[in-house]
């Protein structure tokens, strides 16, 4: 009688043993997927290095209406500020809901909060160089002319 609570006894300190879960102080180990082989998938013909100005190191920094404003770090008259997330400026701050890339730059979906209200704005930002054309494209395609301030990190070449 006494031999069945004894080996149950030593069925459960065997279950204690090493275990193929990793304590959490240990990184994971790589999974190894078919999908995780694959190479990425090319970009659809118009759109990749061949595309002038191609990535967000285009449109990512501090730009303003007025190389002057730059300078400024208060009031109406400052710079916006473009992360790959965020879209920062005067009484507003939004943040990058998509980017899509078209032939003449990026459309942005923004989801905005400002004094109070939110509001979803669209716009396109079509970079040369140290200059962006920024449309509101749900503002009856309002154009602002914006430059870039000499602290942000400037546009790199594309490649090809």
């Amino acid at each position: 009688m006494t031999r069945h609570p004894l080996i149950l006894a030593v069925l459960l300190l065997a279950a204690c043993g090493p275990s193929g879960t990793n304590p959490p102080t240990d990184p994971a180990a790589p999974i190894d997927t078919p999908e995780a082989k694959a190479p990425s998938p090319t970009p659809p013909p118009g759109v990749g290095s061949i595309m002038p100005g191609s990535g967000p190191q285009t449109f990512v920094g501090r730009w303003a209406a007025n190389a002057a404003w730059c300078a400024n770090t208060r009031g109406a008259e400052r710079a916006i500020e473009i992360t790959p997330l965020r879209f920062e400026g005067y009484e507003n701050s939004c943040g990058i809901q998509s980017i899509t890339q078209v032939s003449d730059g990026y459309e942005v979906a923004l989801a905005c909060a400002a004094e109070g209200q939110t509001a979803s704005e669209r716009i396109r930002m079509a970079v040369q160089g140290d200059s962006m054309r920024l449309t509101w494209l749900n503002r009856n395609n309002a154009v602002v002319s914006l430059v870039r301030c000499p602290a942000s990190p400037a546009a790199v070449p594309p490649q090809g």
